[in-house]
């Protein structure tokens, strides 16, 4: 009995664990664009790095003063993402033209 409550402490122990890479910052750079239609329909910009493309949202900058521009944005993973085949989105809360 004691083995089944021990056992049973801990999956719940484990079942609770997050997972960091979401809490994670993150920067990265490349070129900021406004998003236009997309089949995964989320964000409001995109950042295409050397190797990699970012769905961005900012609830407290205005990313559109950066777009078509090289920049490295500071921000982190938002949990849920990607879907749909859509790329990663990132909660940006940094940006640094170059």
């Amino acid at each position: 009995m004691r083995a089944i409550i021990i056992s049973f402490f801990f999956l719940a122990a484990l079942s609770c664990s997050k997972d960091n890479t979401q809490n994670e910052i993150l920067e990265l750079t490349g070129t900021l664009k406004e998003q236009g239609i997309t089949t995964y329909q989320y964000g409001t910009h995109t950042l295409t790095t050397s190797d990699t493309f970012y769905a961005l949202r900012s609830s407290v900058l205005d990313l559109d003063q950066y777009v078509d521009r090289q920049v490295t944005v500071t921000g982190r993973k938002i949990n849920g993402y990607p879907v749909d085949g859509g790329p990663e989105f990132i909660n940006v809360t940094f940006v640094e033209p170059e």
